[in-house]
């Protein structure tokens, strides 16, 4: 298969939303149009779909962030990877167990030139900086009652959980009501961004982490 051709056309959004990022998620999305398959990074369907579904998807919650900001099970780089583009001005880590895509995500900050990341192979639970973050995000890892508990403790008083979630996330958000409380999470809500870029926007559960005293 030419895989260049299977590549998804640029969409007219991508302009708006990356600026003069364009040329730099440009290159990211070629290297996984070129390697992505071959390195197990995304599945032999998601080229025909990979800026709509994948990059843009992650690309349009960029706003969201500020400060330090963690991204939970990184895989191919999103939605790390791509906010970290768009986003020069945040700092952001990749928390990521497995060590090929660790290695992946290491070889497209240094050809892309990205000085605002940082990538550490750990698993959410064991990684070192807990407690430090502004800031965590993570898409399609697993469940929000599960999710919550490998993401809250990683997140300062104060802080957010920006979490990428389906059609689905009000469900969650119910399933996942004694995680919220144990983790004194607050102002827990859905977003829809991206709606009037996207034909299927993105769905964000957004929270407020309390501090020690509402763990």
């Amino acid at each position: 298969m030419d895989v260049v051709n299977a590549l998804e056309p640029e969409p007219e959004a991508a302009q708006h939303v990356f600026g003069e990022r364009l040329d730099v998620v440009r290159a990211f999305a070629d290297a996984l149009a070129r390697h992505g398959e071959e390195r197990g990074l995304i599945g032999p369907l998601e080229l025909p779909r990979l800026w709509t579904r994948h990059i843009l998807n992650s690309a349009v919650i960029a706003p969201l962030f500020r400060g330090r900001v963690g991204d939970v099970g990184s895989g191919a780089g999103f939605p790390g990877l791509v906010l970290a583009i768009v986003r020069p001005d945040v700092e952001f880590v990749l928390i990521e167990p497995m060590e090929r895509r660790v290695a992946w995500l290491n070889e497209q900050v240094a050809a892309l030139g990205l000085e605002n990341v940082t990538v550490d192979r750990a698993r959410a639970e064991d990684w070192g900086g807990r407690g430090s973050l502004d800031g965590v995000t993570a898409r399609a890892v697993s469940a929000l009652r599960t999710l919550i508990s490998l993401t809250a403790p990683l997140v300062r008083s104060g802080g957010e959980l920006i979490l990428m979630k389906g059609a689905g996330a009000p469900a969650e958000i119910d399933a996942a009501a004694k995680q919220i409380r144990r983790f004194g999470l607050s102002d827990v809500r859905v977003e829809v961004v991206g709606a009037e870029l996207l034909a299927e926007p993105t769905r964000v559960v957004r929270a407020t982490v309390a501090g020690p005293s509402g763990r």
